[in-house]
């Protein structure tokens, strides 16, 4: 059984590396561009969580506070991805991806220390133990905890839901014709800018739930807490092919399940710091072998 305890938690873990990727992902395929601030929105989202459940609603029904605090690293995460591509990235949407790269780095690090300040250095905890309500038991040996029950959940209906977003909205058909070609988009009337600052918005709120998701796993958040989880969903994203919506789902998914199961072999071998470099290492394979990733396209660019 401890096998499919392993499995399932890998299956939590990336859902929530899923629903980081799509940050990237979005971004990447509409507006060109690589927004390495996506890993320190999560941290955020995170921060508004544990400090709205702990300040403002502590003393309500612990379900009704969560998704309270969840509207509420939503709506923070969804302002601040909307500011940071107006005030950092618009001037750029010309300039070459090197400074765009460059500017992402400083929006990191500027997000990084003003939670630093306001925030502390020391990581902050919070209980999540009313998740247990959601515990699945399966036997003796197998229960699903609530918090892999949720983020599994919440990684199926917000992946369907963007989905049908894209396919059979006024919008979501916009970003799908700027991502094509953003020069002919511009000549068909669609406002190029209007978009590309919709998919910040929602890439940004996708990262207020991941945010959500990080401290129910954890249970703790800190100033650097979104660096790692960014940067391994920046992995997953490029594993299932970056600038495809189900490539994101599913590289996550795979990176997240290869993540556990690496954990659990090299615990009981005593090599438990050897994890993350193995991830970093399924990042170069895949790159070795198919650059544009399990459901990304080969792209031909005409010299």
């Amino acid at each position: 059984m401890s096998f499919l305890n392993t499995l399932f938690n890998g299956i939590s873990l990336g859902s929530m590396y899923a629903l980081i990727a799509l940050g990237y992902t979005m971004v990447y395929g509409i507006a060109k561009m690589l927004n390495f601030a996506h890993g320190d929105v999560i941290m955020v989202g995170g921060i508004v969580t544990l400090e709205v459940m702990q300040n403002f609603v502590s003393g309500m029904n612990p379900i009704v506070g969560a998704l309270i605090s969840l509207l509420a690293a939503v709506i923070i995460c969804t302002l601040l991805g909307v500011v940071i591509e107006k005030i950092a990235y618009k001037p750029l949407r010309s300039a070459s991806s090197l400074a765009v790269l460059i500017t992402a780095i400083g929006v990191s690090y500027f997000l990084q220390n003003v939670a630093l300040l306001t925030f502390g250095s020391k990581k902050k905890m919070i209980s999540f133990a009313f998740l247990d309500k959601f515990d699945i038991k399966i036997n003796e040996q197998l229960t699903i905890q609530g918090s892999t029950v949720i983020n599994i959940v919440t990684m199926v209906v917000i992946m369907i839901l963007l989905m049908l977003f894209i396919k059979f909205t006024k919008a979501g058909t916009a970003m799908r014709a700027v991502s094509e070609d953003n020069g002919a988009a511009q000549l068909m009337g669609i406002n190029v800018n209007g978009t590309i600052s919709l998919t910040f918005a929602i890439g940004s709120a996708l990262a207020g739930v991941a945010g959500f998701m990080f401290l129910g796993s954890y249970a703790a958040i800190g100033a650097y807490s979104g660096t790692m989880p960014g940067i391994k969903a920046f992995t997953a994203a490029v594993f299932g092919g970056i600038g495809s919506i189900p490539g994101a789902m599913i590289g996550g998914l795979l990176l997240g399940v290869i993540e556990n199961f690496a954990k659990s072999i090299l615990a009981n071998m005593q090599l438990g710091t050897l994890v993350d470099p193995i991830v970093f290492i399924v990042l170069i394979l895949v790159l070795l072998i198919k650059p544009s990733g399990l459901l990304g396209k080969q792209v031909r660019e005409k010299v």
